[in-house]
Parts: structure tokens; sequence; C-alpha cells
């Protein structure tokens, strides 16, 4: 079985018998898939050269993400300190195999999760393969309470109607981080600056949200 055609049925195969966000991404990576193809590519370069950019620039010295899928995008990071938070098993082994030695990361499912924090908080192509709005939610809750300083997001930002297949859901994502999160504020000009999305999911692209904490 060649691995395109594994990585496929196991993006595929979990739609048929879809029980939720978690339940599809836990058994992509069991079937042999992966973090899908924003991970690579232009998406992944894109992604990477704005991360540095600003990492460098705000003077950056810890990070943890939610959602950090098969490690793949982490390659091109240059971060000081990272903790990576997946609801996959799978996807975590595979991340501590491809950073083993490198004890600048740290890895670990989202179960043992019990509140870590960091200068920023990242969700890559997370948000919008949260269908249910609990999970969204307490994703959100989870994610502005670890950044001490900054929080970015890494979604789109309509909102659509129904889904485009049963694991994507686009909501408009910035207006409900203003409402449920304002001790942080948009670094607009931060964003404003930014190149223009290079990916785009059925029309809809994927953008950046930049946020800070506010001063008390």
């Amino acid at each position: 079985m060649s691995n395109n055609f594994t990585k496929a049925w196991a993006r595929w195969a979990p739609l048929f018998s879809f029980g939720g966000s978690r339940h599809y991404w836990t058994q992509r990576y069991r079937l042999g898939g992966d973090s899908g193809v924003g991970s690579e590519g232009p998406a992944a370069h894109y992604k990477a050269k704005i991360l540095n950019d600003f990492v460098a620039a705000q003077g950056v010295e810890s990070l943890i993400e939610l959602g950090c899928g098969d490690g793949r995008q982490l390659e091109l990071a240059k971060y000081p300190s990272y903790l990576g938070i997946d609801v996959s098993s799978e996807a975590i082994e595979q991340c501590r195999k491809r950073f083993n030695g490198d004890l600048s990361k740290r890895f670990q499912v989202l179960t043992d999760y019990h509140g870590e924090s960091a200068d920023l908080a990242l969700s890559l192509d997370v948000i919008y393969h949260l269908v249910e709005d609990a999970t969204y939610h307490e994703h959100l809750r989870s994610l502005f309470s670890a950044g001490k300083r900054f929080v970015i997001v890494y979604s789109s930002n309509v909102l659509v109607s129904g889904r485009n297949f049963r694991h994507v859901r686009h909501r408009a994502v910035s207006e409900d981080i203003a409402r449920l999160h304002p001790e942080f504020e948009r670094m607009k000009e931060v964003e404003e600056a930014l190149p223009a999305p290079v990916a785009f999911n059925r029309g809809i692209p994927t953008v950046f949200l930049v946020y800070r904490r506010k001063v008390a």
C-alpha cells in the first residue's frame, strides 16, 4: 500500500463514521494520516516566516501550541522554548521522534495538559476543524488562558452556514474572541502588514489573527 493511498484513506475513512472533532483526528493519525497540506509547501513556509519574524520582533521566549499535529510545520520554526499539545497520542509520538534530542521542544497529549502557559499561545489550522460549539469554546478558553503576552490564531474568519464535509466549520472567530476575551486586543498594525493569504478552504482564506494581552 502506497504512502499516498494510506494518507488519503486516513483522511476520508474517519468521516464515514464521524464521531466528532476529537474522534476524527485521533482516528486520522491512528490510520497513518498526517496534519494535511497546511503543514507543507507554500502554506507551511508562509506561516513559518510570519511566526519566526513575530517571535524575534517581540522578544518571545516561550511558546505553547494547542493542536500541534505531527510536527512537520514545526521543522521550519525558530522558537527558543516550545510546548506542543495535541489530542492524538499518535501525533505526539511522531513529534517526539521527529525532534528527539531537541531539548527546546516538549510535547504532551491534551489529556495531560494542566494549564501550562507561555509568552505566546498558538492555534494553527485548528479552529475550523472544531465543529462542536463546546469543543470550540473550550479551545478558545485554553488558548487565551495559556498566552501570557500574546495569542496568534491561524484560521478562516468568516461565518458560513453549514459545513464543508463533516469535519470543517467556518466561524467569525474574531467576533467571538472580542466578545469572550476582552482582556486581549488585536494587533491590527501587525495583521495589516502581513503578506496576502496563500491558503484557502473552498475559496475562504486562512488568515492570521494576532492578539496581545492588555496592560492592566
